[in-house]
């Protein structure tokens, strides 16, 4: 591979470590860097400067025969299967163990304990041409694993997938992940994916590391414009382009804050609205807001106009710290002709 130092970096400056024994996403648009980075994992590319330590050996300084032993240890999944038409699901599963030179007695052994660890035990002698999609990426997981890695890769493994049986094949990495005690890194775009089995996440833009840390205070917290952008389809972080023109940055008379209220555990089906309403008299205006669950546990966002807040916008955001409540002034919203007179004859 030729780098042209005219050209701009595809990874620059990446610093990133993931515990053994755990499920690490890596996430960001189309052109991040998130594909040449897993490549890196795997020794497919060396860069230009950095160390890439797998399972405690550098990986980039090896030669072609001591990169080819520790590739055995790194699995891979891909987007689009990558099996064999030619050869049977078996087949398929038992190519990596052939190339290794494994004796064939070790290989029947193994094979058939692979298959029915994927669910796929009754499709041994179906081609790649007889199964759906989610069989496919069964057989390329149980090839993936078929010499026992240490860490196993995800490229886009369930792009290519519908809803339905991408939560069969999180599923299966999931089990996989506790049954074996092994590390799997998913590269991917789709949210869905990491919110429902990442306890890690980094977030990739322009091939530099914008955020990471564990993925429920990522997703609840985000740190930067870009990662609030990229994770609103699954986390109420930003309003409708509609809602959000009609906003004032700085407050007038005219105008009552927009607070943004983040929800975590027990909180998130708390009655937080209606204390608010009975402890300090605000008529809140909903504009956005929901609950949803990243990792198992509660998140809930709630934007609402503080309607009759006053001089008590200081006592409200501390109320909700102490209920251990996130509360921020997102912006200020300009006032109904309607709240206007009710407020005046208030």
């Amino acid at each position: 591979m030729i780098y042209d130092p005219t050209v701009p970096a595809v990874l620059d400056g990446i610093n990133l470590s993931v515990a053994e024994g755990s499920i690490h996403g890596i996430i960001g648009r189309s052109g991040a860097g998130k594909s040449t980075l897993v490549r890196c994992l795997n020794g497919l590319v060396k860069p230009t400067s950095g160390r890439v330590v797998v399972s405690g050996e550098e990986i980039t300084g090896l030669d072609v025969a001591a990169l080819r032993a520790a590739r055995r240890r790194i699995g891979m999944i891909f987007q689009h299967f990558s099996l064999l038409s030619s050869r049977t699901a078996d087949g398929n599963v038992a190519l990596p163990l052939e190339i290794a030179g494994f004796p064939k007695t070790e290989i029947n052994r193994r094979v058939p304990e692979l298959l029915d660890l994927v669910g796929l035990s009754t499709k041994a002698d179906a081609y790649p041409a007889e199964l759906s999609g989610g069989q496919k990426q069964r057989i390329g997981i149980a090839r993936a694993l078929a010499l026992k890695p240490d860490v196993l890769l995800s490229d886009e493994a369930t792009s290519a997938l519908d809803p339905e049986t991408t939560e069969q094949i999180l599923d299966l990495l999931q089990d996989i992940n506790r049954s074996m005690g092994l590390t799997i890194v998913l590269i991917t775009h789709e949210m869905d994916v990491v919110r429902r089995i990442a306890g890690h996440v980094t977030v990739i833009e322009a091939g530099r590391i914008i955020e990471s840390g564990p993925t429920f205070d990522v997703f609840a917290f985000p740190e930067t414009a870009t990662a609030k952008s990229f994770l609103s389809s699954i986390v109420a972080h930003e309003l409708p382009p509609e809602v959000t023109r009609t906003l004032l940055a700085t407050a007038t008379e005219a105008t009552d804050p927009v607070l943004r209220i983040i929800f975590t555990g027990e909180a998130a089906h708390a009655p937080v609205l209606s204390d608010l309403v009975t402890r300090f008299g605000i008529r809140p205006n909903i504009l956005h807001g929901r609950v949803d669950y990243i990792g198992g546990k509660p998140l809930g966002i709630l934007t609402i106009v503080a309607g009759a807040i006053g001089d008590k916008l200081s006592a409200v955001t501390a109320h909700l710290s102490t209920l251990g409540l996130h509360c921020e002034v997102i912006g200020h919203a300009v006032r109904s002709v309607s709240a206007s007179a009710h407020r005046a004859s208030a």
